[in-house]
């Protein structure tokens, strides 16, 4: 019985251990330039460079979407270790 109980609990410790290491996936920044648009197209969100998308073969319209990173509107940073998008209003000066 002694044995049983010693076994479950190595057995939750280790499944514990397992299961933090695979939640654990987001990658965080340490400078502005680890972080790239997530979305080919009219990007609204930031990720880790190495999780950048493949746009290799992606054609994107040329509008400047409103709410978007299109034509300046916003840009990628690292704040507080996460990527972020910073967007601006319509009109607002954007300072780098």
């Amino acid at each position: 019985m002694k044995k049983l109980v010693i076994i479950g609990i190595f057995a939750l410790v280790a499944i514990t251990i397992f299961a933090m290491g695979c939640l654990s996936t987001k990658v965080e920044c340490e400078i502005a330039e680890d972080c790239v648009p997530a979305q080919c197209c009219h990007p609204t969100e930031c990720v880790h460079i190495s999780l950048a998308p493949d746009c290799t073969d992606v054609v994107c319209t040329l509008e400047c979407r409103p709410g978007t990173m299109d034509c300046g509107q916003g840009y990628c940073d690292c704040i507080n270790g996460n990527c972020e998008a910073i967007i601006e209003s319509p009109g607002e000066t954007i300072l780098y």
